[in-house]
């Protein structure tokens, strides 16, 4: 516009015309997506996820998890899986460790923190689709310092028959003279470690969480219940063979196996006292 017509303009309205920047009519940059696509090179959180034929539900566990931080790396542990669930987890940027063979009941947790890099440790399975928004929350209870983090979650004991695994849980955290976890353990998915939560405990004992669990505490780690999720209702229901679960069996045998540790270390009464009974007073 030249100056001659810009006057022209002043004269008519009273007001100047603005300028037209010529850096308006360039395209505007994207913005930088805040969480990366595949897994960050130097990760804050590092997500574990066991999975054995999931391809149903892994890339929307694998999506939830990413979101958590914006310096995320998962880690998917695929074992004996026969319908692809590796190949999805790949091309959702995962870091896929690979089994022809089942592992087994939480071993795939121990594989995974093993190649793990970050100073939070979260679990999770293949078969629990969960937002960010609820696993978020674990994260945020170690970075503030706890050591175990875990799902606020015991389990229905007001029945005639409560669970045997539930029973368990309460009991061994009745022994562990924390009666505030009720039936909180790490036993139940989502949880998080912290970076020296697993220098004192090691990846060899995560596959066997009730072990772990009671190491944590008579090892004086902050273990605390931080967020429910109600995987009760989340959980795909596996047949049994037989009508037994054998899966039940291995739970409640690694509770007795946390119980027995306990005892050896804290003595017959697990560190309770005998109150006033005078046991030398009997022949």
């Amino acid at each position: 516009m030249s100056l001659k017509t810009r006057r022209s303009l002043t004269r008519r309205t009273g007001r100047k015309p603005s300028r037209i920047s010529r850096r308006s009519s360039r395209p505007k940059r994207r913005a930088t997506p805040e969480i990366p696509p595949v897994n960050h090179p130097e990760p804050y959180v590092s997500v574990i996820i066991p999975a054995m034929n999931e391809a149903r539900t892994i890339a929307r566990a694998i999506a939830g998890a990413r979101g958590v931080h914006t310096r995320c790396e998962v880690i998917v542990i695929a074992n004996g899986s026969a319908d692809g669930t590796a190949d999805i987890a790949r091309s959702c940027g995962a870091n896929v460790i690979t089994f022809d063979e089942p592992l087994g009941h939480d071993v795939g947790r121990s594989v995974g923190v093993e190649a793990a890099k970050g100073e939070v440790l979260l679990f999770t399975d293949g078969d629990l689709v969960l937002s960010a928004s609820q696993l978020r929350p674990f994260v945020r209870a170690v970075s503030s310092g706890v050591d175990v983090a875990l799902n606020d979650y015991s389990g229905p004991v007001h029945r005639s028959s409560p669970h045997p695994v539930v029973l368990s849980k309460h009991v061994l955290n009745l022994l562990l003279h924390r009666p505030d976890l009720r039936g909180c353990s790490m036993t139940a998915v989502p949880h998080a470690l912290s970076r020296k939560a697993l220098q004192v405990l090691g990846s060899g004992l995560l596959s066997r969480p009730p072990v772990a669990h009671a190491h944590a505490i008579m090892e004086g780690l902050r273990v605390e219940p931080v967020q429910l999720v109600s995987v009760g209702r989340m959980n795909a229901v596996r047949r049994k063979k037989g009508g037994t679960d054998p899966l039940q069996q291995l739970v409640v045998t690694d509770h007795l196996e946390a119980v027995a540790l306990l005892l050896q270390r804290r003595g017959s009464r697990a560190g309770y006292t005998d109150g006033i009974r005078r046991r030398e007073m009997v022949r």
